[in-house]
């Protein structure tokens, strides 16, 4: 064992002794529930996660304590979501659905481009039940509860040319993520895609290897991407979801009234983390514009785009069994 995973276990037993000396059910037990979240302090997700330790506390009217790591401090969102599955070190988190796909070949539904029409109907899907099927399978399959759903980042194209329509958009070299979905669905509306590691955009873009990028606002200021790639396409195609997560071993092991609390505040929590996420992307990113960063252009046939996925999207559906839940996504209006 190398001395980053003996480093890892190490943190993990520790905290699961933690974990399992004062997080109890009786009301004689000192509880404290620990959060791990990959940012600091101002990111959204830190914000959302204060947010939702506050709720609990005033719902649940007893004393309580909450832990959130920040800064990536006891590993990665696919880390916190196998140590909630385990009930061992992390009892709450936000997690990118593609971090579930080990437990729930379900999950990746809810991160492909082109789910959601706009940013009404995606708040709408959120708030509906359309999304059960997902989360019963994701709790039944690794024991972690889904409580609220964060998120709200609209993903856009960066392109080192404007890019306003089909005609532009066609053979469009772009980088793409790993996942097989994202390949097929940018074939689909035309472009060229390939998957080139994060780290490696800008180079990329900037040297030639590709024209173009996919990305939201607070990932386009971070990496500085508009330097290489300053047109920015509004496709809108993707607009996040991030579940609020919580340990359902944890979770059974809390007093009612606290369970009550949590399941409470992580549905306000999901709120408050939609509205604060989508409200600072777009603000972001008129920001860059007004400082002469970058330039926004309207995708003037979205319409089109939405229509050349639809049948890649049912086919995926149809591959990992979520089909029912893309017709219930599919009816809101």
């Amino acid at each position: 064992m190398n001395k980053k995973s003996l480093s890892s276990y190490l943190c993990a037993i520790t905290l699961f002794t933690s974990v399992s000396c004062f997080t109890g059910c009786s009301s004689s037990d000192r509880i404290i529930l620990r959060g791990a979240v990959q940012f600091d302090e101002s990111h959204s997700f830190a914000r959302t996660l204060r947010h939702f330790e506050a709720k609990v506390a005033e719902y649940y009217g007893h004393p309580i304590e909450f832990e959130l790591y920040l800064n990536s401090e006891l590993g990665l969102e696919k880390d916190y979501f196998t140590y909630m599955s385990q009930g061992i070190s992390v009892d709450y988190g936000i997690v990118s659905p593609s971090h579930m796909s080990t437990f729930s070949k379900a999950a990746p539904l809810l991160d492909v481009p082109f789910l959601f029409r706009d940013n009404d109907h995606w708040n709408k899907a959120l708030e509906s039940d359309a999304l059960e099927p997902i989360v019963a399978d994701i709790e039944e399959q690794s024991d972690v509860k889904i409580i609220g759903y964060a998120g709200g980042g609209t993903r856009h194209l960066i392109v080192n040319r404007p890019v306003r329509n089909m005609d532009e958009l066609e053979d469009l070299d772009i980088r793409v993520m790993g996942a097989p979905i994202q390949t097929r669905i940018f074939q689909a509306i035309t472009a060229a895609p390939t998957v080139i590691a994060y780290s490696e955009i800008y180079n990329a873009i900037q040297t030639g290897v590709i024209d173009a990028a996919e990305n939201e606002a607070a990932g386009i200021q971070q990496m500085k991407f508009f330097e290489v790639g300053p047109e920015i396409s509004l496709t809108a195609h993707t607009i996040t979801v991030r579940p609020i997560a919580f340990s359902g071993k944890t979770f059974r092991r809390l007093p009612e009234d606290l369970q009550a609390a949590i399941l409470k505040a992580g549905k306000e929590a999901g709120r408050f983390g939609r509205d604060l996420e989508s409200s600072e992307d777009s603000a972001i990113l008129a920001k860059m514009e007004e400082d002469g960063k970058l330039n926004t252009h309207e995708f003037v046939e979205r319409e089109e785009l939405l229509r050349r996925a639809e049948p890649v999207l049912t086919e995926y559906a149809r591959e990992i069994g979520t089909e029912d839940v893309l017709a219930r996504i599919r009816a809101i209006r």
